[in-house]
Parts: C-alpha cells; sequence; structure tokens
C-alpha cells in the first residue's frame, strides 16, 4: 500500500486544526504558482508538503507497520492510554519528526494542561468522548447531580450552544467551546478554555468532546480520567470499528441500554469486544432513563477524583 496518498485529499485542513497538531507547521499561502484547468492554484504542492499533518488532524492511513515484528500484537490493537500525562512520560520513542513528532508535540501541550489542573490547582478533570447521539451531554449532567462537589464544565461542539444551554441549567460555570470544521478539541484549546474559569473554586473538570469516534484517540486533552460513551444505536459492532478509541482511555460505558433491544443491538457483543481490544478496560452499562449503572459509575469517578491525578 503505497503511502503517497495526495490524489485522496480533497481540500486542506484549516489552519485551526494544523496548529494544534504543530504551530510550525501553519501553511504558507501557495501563491500564483502552477494552475489548474478550472484557472485556480493547484494544490498538490500543499498537500505533499503537509500530507503528515493532515494524516494525523484525520486518521491513521496505515493498517499494518514494516517495524512491527510478525509474532507481536497489531499496533493498531497495542494499549495506548495516551491521555495520562506527568512525570517520567518518556517512553513512546517520537523522535520529533513526521506524524510521530506532532503526535508528541500534541502531547507534550496536554501534558502541561494536565499539570495545571492537577498539580497545580487540584482540580480532577474528566473527559467524556464518544460519537454525537451516545448520551456524553445526559450522562455528564446525571453525574454532576449526584456529585457534592464544585464542578465546571468545558464543553466542545462544532457549532451551537444546545449542550453548554443544558449544562447551565444545573448551575455550573460552563465554557463552550466550537471548532467550526474542526472535529476534535485539542489541547490549546482547553488550555485557553481554562483561563475563563476560576479554577481555585473548583473540584471536578468535566471536559466533554466533540462527537467524534477518530480523532479524539491521537489528540489528548491532559484530562484526569477518560472516558468512552457509546450506545446500541450505534450499531453493536461500533467497539471493534473503533479500536484506537477504546484503548486511549480509562473507561467504557455502553450506554442506553434500556433500548437495545428496539433496535435490535447485541450489549453481551458489545462489552465482549471491549474486552477483545482492551482486555483490562473497566465497563458500565448504563441507562439515564432508568438509573441502571450509574452508580457503579459514579463510584469509579469518585475514586479518581479522591485519590487526584494520576501517572501512567
Amino acid at each position: 500500500m503505497t503511502a503517497n496518498r495526495t490524489h485522496l485529499l480533497p481540500v486542506e485542513p484549516s489552519e485551526d486544526c494544523l496548529r494544534s497538531a504543530n504551530p510550525s507547521r501553519i501553511p504558507t499561502p501557495i501563491g500564483t504558482g502552477v494552475r489548474s484547468h478550472t484557472g485556480r492554484p493547484t494544490r498538490i504542492r500543499w498537500f505533499r508538503a503537509h500530507q503528515s499533518v493532515w494524516s494525523t488532524c484525520c486518521s491513521r492511513w496505515q493498517p499494518t507497520r514494516t517495524d512491527q515484528p510478525a509474532t507481536t500484537t497489531p499496533w493498531w490493537l497495542a494499549r495506548r492510554r495516551a491521555h495520562r500525562f506527568g512525570h517520567g512520560d518518556q517512553e513512546h520513542g517520537d523522535d520529533g519528526s513526521g506524524t510521530d513528532g506532532v503526535l508528541a508535540a500534541v502531547r507534550e501541550r496536554a501534558r502541561e494542561v494536565h499539570a495545571r489542573l492537577g498539580h497545580q490547582h487540584d482540580v480532577c478533570a474528566v473527559e467524556f468522548v464518544g460519537s454525537t447521539g451516545g448520551g456524553k451531554t445526559a450522562l455528564a449532567e446525571r453525574l454532576i447531580d449526584r456529585w457534592d462537589c464544585r464542578v465546571g464544565v468545558i464543553c466542545g461542539d462544532v457549532a451551537g450552544e444546545d449542550d453548554a444551554r443544558r449544562y447551565r441549567e444545573h448551575g455550573v460555570p460552563v465554557v463552550n467551546v466550537t471548532t467550526g470544521r474542526e472535529c476534535h478539541l485539542d489541547p490549546q484549546r482547553i488550555d485557553d478554555a481554562l483561563d475563563t474559569l476560576d479554577l481555585e473554586d473548583l473540584d471536578t473538570l468535566v471536559i466533554e468532546n466533540v462527537g467524534n469516534m477518530v480523532c479524539p484517540a491521537d489528540f489528548p486533552l491532559g484530562a484526569t480520567v477518560r472516558l468512552l460513551v457509546v450506545s446500541p444505536t450505534e450499531g453493536d459492532d461500533v467497539v471493534r470499528k473503533h479500536p484506537l478509541l477504546f484503548q486511549s482511555v480509562d473507561a467504557a460505558v455502553v450506554n442506553k441500554v434500556d433500548i437495545a433491544d428496539a433496535v435490535g443491538a447485541d450489549t453481551d457483543r458489545m462489552v465482549a469486544d471491549a474486552a477483545e481490544v482492551a482486555p483490562d478496560l473497566p465497563v458500565f452499562r448504563t441507562s439515564v432513563e432508568t438509573g441502571r449503572g450509574i452508580e457503579n459509575l459514579a463510584a469509579m469517578l469518585q475514586t479518581h477524583r479522591e485519590h487526584g491525578h494520576h501517572h501512567a
């Protein structure tokens, strides 16, 4: 499989996406250069110059790696837990160049966010990731109502304030972050949002990422605990289709279990798939409507809050 996929890229990613990946690789104008049959400057040179950043922002193209021994676990099944940042986190082996270098820069920025929250202000940050419609907001709302502590929220969406308005109804400070064309939050956006919150007046910070099952796997935010929320409405094969994200979280939730039969989904299969792609991952079955599993999930998060931040 060729590594050059310039012809597969229809449009360039925005400067915000590139900036979040690596500030030094923001594109410069192409200028008049070579023009296509439409009279517009050709984008081929831009694609070739920024191809590694594009692949970082959107997905990893390669399904196999030539540097992996045949007897080891495939690289895309290796457990990563990349959102944990702290002392001695040097095991990744990035050399500072190419895609690995871009991801290393993202991780370093997330380490700084982690240190700001956990070390400087003793705030436990709980990040919710998952697709749109999985029930992240409703689940977070239910937990906020149960927690006896000072809570703040950073709410990420492509556009609008629908979720932010829901959080504000719970009487907590909320920062709404809209990403426009971008499919995930990034550490820089989180750091900027923290500037608008009084961290000395918070014990727990809820971070709801943009609804997406791909990009957040490569863009950790520096949270204390990362929680992935999926539901039967996405199909009971959703776990096997998104192994990287399951391997980058601390716990997973199969939400909306009360409607599994109605949509023909097998939650046992979803839990079994999670055990296969991430063997030691805690998985909770919940229903915001009936309250099933909420207490167990809240207890797990309470443990993280009481013991503070941790390092892999």
